[in-house]
């Protein structure tokens, strides 16, 4: 079975492939990964959309705009936060969450905006 999105015969350009090589070897792309791993979770996205959105939520706000339990919010915001990619302060009883740095919140909204423009190339 023929493919039209793979090459037909192997022709390698060395120096392109041993200056990307060089590039790659010199990244932690396993901690990329992992963010990016984290992100793949529905309700992780959700959690990080809404932290783009607003400057800071506790996390009752959280748990209320994901539709679940406190502690299922809780959970996954820690998972963020270890991650690097939210923080936390705590005011009296209350918990409040944010997006670690503009990094994170230019990360979601550029995945967001993408998404938007594959659906009008539909």
């Amino acid at each position: 079975m023929k493919h039209e999105d793979v090459c037909e015969v192997t022709c390698v350009d060395e120096d392109k492939v041993n200056r990307v090589k060089e590039v790659i070897s010199q990244r932690d792309t396993m901690s990329v990964a992992q963010i990016f791993k984290a992100l793949s979770d529905d309700t992780r996205i959700k959690i990080a959309y809404a932290l783009s959105e607003e400057d800071e939520l506790c996390v009752c706000d959280v748990a209320n705009i994901v539709g679940s339990t406190t502690a299922t919010a809780s959970h996954h915001l820690r998972l963020l936060r270890n991650l690097g990619l939210a923080k936390y302060r705590k005011e009296g009883k209350l918990v409040f969450y944010s997006l670690d740095d503009d990094h994170v919140r230019q990360l979601i909204q550029i995945a967001f905006t993408h998404q938007l423009e594959g659906k009008t190339h539909e």
